[in-house]
């Protein structure tokens, strides 16, 4: 998780393994009418997702959790609205949808505790082609989202991508403390550079145009030696 929250966000992305909110060192993505963008009951955007259905949306189970003045819930599911279709959110374009229910994984606890995904279904289905989700080796992918363009950066209103390498579990595991194979994948150059970062939260990793993980954390943004953490789809098949 990198969190978007200004002052608080910079003191945490500082200290801490948070979930992810944009995009650093990529550039403005074509139209991608499988992209999510998800709002809340007062029309902000909070976190992206992936059409993997009809009437299905993936995202980061800590995107369907939010805090309030007396601790953390879940979301309430009819306060939730799914954009596809909408590489600007500034505009009017692409279909919208309420959901209606949300399914978030019964062992997610922490982002870096893992089980870091979940599903909403949608009232109405909408006319886009879903992604297909595949398992991904190390390697080449493209990582989507809205958000900050760096940690200290104001966030984008315009969907972004970059090119990120996924990296051996190995390696994950010697740059990420938490990391857990099987469950998770990292990606990121060494030198670091190009990342997700605060607004991506929840937004897809793609090979191939197949979809493979989903953001889920990572420790500031685009820093030499501190891969972005995603929840690799593979591993929930059977429950999404």
């Amino acid at each position: 998780m990198r969190i978007s929250a200004p002052v608080f966000a910079v003191l945490v992305l500082v200290l801490s393994a948070l979930p992810a909110d944009a995009i650093v060192g990529g550039r403005e993505a074509p139209p991608e009418p499988w992209a999510v963008a998800l709002f809340d009951a007062a029309g902000n955007f909070f976190c992206g997702g992936a059409l993997i259905g009809p009437d299905k949306v993936v995202t980061a189970a800590h995107c369907v959790v939010e805090q309030t003045a007396l601790g953390f819930r879940d979301r309430v599911p009819t306060e939730v609205t799914a954009v596809a279709g909408r590489a600007d959110l500034d505009t009017g374009t692409g279909r919208t949808a309420k959901v209606t229910a949300v399914w978030r994984h019964p062992e997610f606890t922490d982002v870096s505790a893992g089980h870091d995904v979940a599903t909403l279904t949608l009232a109405d289905a909408l006319p886009y082609r879903p992604i297909r989700i595949a398992d991904a080796a190390p390697g080449p992918a493209t990582v989507y989202g809205w958000g900050r363009t760096g940690e200290l950066a104001p966030p984008s209103r315009r969907l972004h991508e970059v090119e990120v390498p996924i990296r051996a579990d190995d390696e994950c595991a010697a740059d990420v403390p938490d990391y857990r194979p099987g469950g998770m994948l990292c990606a990121g150059y060494p030198e670091g550079g190009k990342d997700a970062c605060a607004g991506d939260s929840g937004g897809p990793l793609t090979v191939g145009g197949e979809l493979v993980g989903v953001v889920s954390y990572g420790r500031g943004c685009a820093r030499p030696g501190q891969p972005g953490v995603y929840t690799r789809l593979s591993r929930y098949l059977d429950r999404i």
